[in-house]
């Protein structure tokens, strides 16, 4: 890019892609655990790429007009490297792939008492404002208890009836 910008004073000594880059170097033949300068500038030129790749493409979006950065604006700023505006757009097809194939996939399943929401705890009170002692509120009528269990199933058998 055309100027490096002084990294902030909060990440300068701040491993961003450590593990990733780790990993990398030892992919590409160095040592399973490399010199840990190595690790530094790797990961400051990689912060200080991506930084000013969005800085640039923030001013491009900035001079057509709009406030946010779209896709084509990083196009734009990587259109000179051949090799990465290759790598970016068959990344972007690869998504929009996957998402297509994800589209094709039932992702009802395994969701099963689920499809009416489930089940949903509201905060209620009574008249007063108040809560009972159970967390209920006082006025049971709109609860969705109507007596149909007991009538059904009989009361039940762990409620202590007073006499």
């Amino acid at each position: 890019m055309t100027e490096p910008r002084a990294r902030a004073a909060r990440h300068k000594g701040q491993l961003n892609f450590e593990k990733e880059l780790r990993d990398l170097l030892y992919a590409h033949g160095d040592d399973k655990d490399p010199l840990p300068e190595t690790v530094r500038v790797m990961d400051e030129i990689t912060t200080d790429f991506i930084i000013e790749t969005c800085h640039a493409a923030s001013r491009h979006a900035t001079l057509n007009g709009r406030q946010k950065v779209k896709l084509e604006d990083f196009k734009f700023v990587v259109h000179g490297d051949e090799r990465l505006l290759g790598r970016m757009t068959e990344l972007i097809g690869m998504e929009k792939e996957l998402k297509e194939a994800r589209k094709g996939f039932n992702t009802d399943e395994g969701k099963v008492g689920l499809e009416r929401g489930g089940p949903k705890k509201r905060r209620r009170t009574n008249k007063g404002g108040e809560k009972d002692e159970d967390g209920e509120a006082g006025d049971d009528a709109d609860d969705g208890d109507d007596g149909m269990e007991d009538l059904v199933f009989g009361p039940s058998p762990t409620v202590a009836r007073r006499t």
